[in-house]
Parts: C-alpha cells; sequence; structure tokens
C-alpha cells in the first residue's frame, strides 16, 4: 500500500475530532519545513522515527554499463534516512 500526504491528511482526520483544513494545513507545513531545512543543510531528527540529512557525492567518472561509455557525474547531495532504534524494532516485528 502506497500512502500519499493526502492519505495522511484524510487518515488523520479519522482518527481525531479535527477540523480536515487544520490538518491539512499542518502536515503541509510540516513537509515545507522539513524541505527546507534540508535544503538549507540542515539535519532533521524525528525522536522515534530517524534522522534526515543531506549526504554529498563528489563528482566522478563513471561508466555506462549498456555502452561501456564514459560518463562525467557532477557533484551532487542526496537525502538520507536513518531509521531510530524503535522504529527498527516495530518493523522487524511484523
Amino acid at each position: 500500500m502506497i500512502v500519499n500526504k493526502s492519505d495522511i491528511i484524510t487518515l488523520i482526520s479519522k482518527t481525531n475530532n479535527l477540523n480536515f483544513s487544520d490538518i491539512e494545513f499542518s502536515v503541509k507545513k510540516l513537509v515545507d519545513f522539513m524541505g527546507s531545512n534540508l535544503y538549507k543543510g540542515e539535519r532533521i531528527e524525528i525522536r522515534g522515527f530517524g534522522t534526515f540529512c543531506l549526504h554529498t557525492h563528489q563528482s566522478r567518472i563513471a561508466r555506462n554499463p549498456k555502452t561501456g561509455e564514459k560518463i562525467a557525474l557532477e557533484r551532487r547531495n542526496t537525502v538520507h534516512f536513518k531509521p531510530s532504534k524503535e522504529l527498527k524494532a516495530r518493523v522487524n516485528t511484523i
């Protein structure tokens, strides 16, 4: 099952007696906040869930596996997620 942002908003509104528009606003603000902090290079830690941070990959020469042709890869950042011990334990008990 794939859960997207609108699914999260709907699930929260069904389980609580909160206004749908307030939940929608809160979830969107949370996602925007996380994105802007990652853009600034800051680390995000959510206790009991995990940590988001940026990993920097330096530029390098790679090969196309199909043709063997050399390709220059530019320096880039990727988002890295490290789950907390609690999340790992919950997932491993499924």
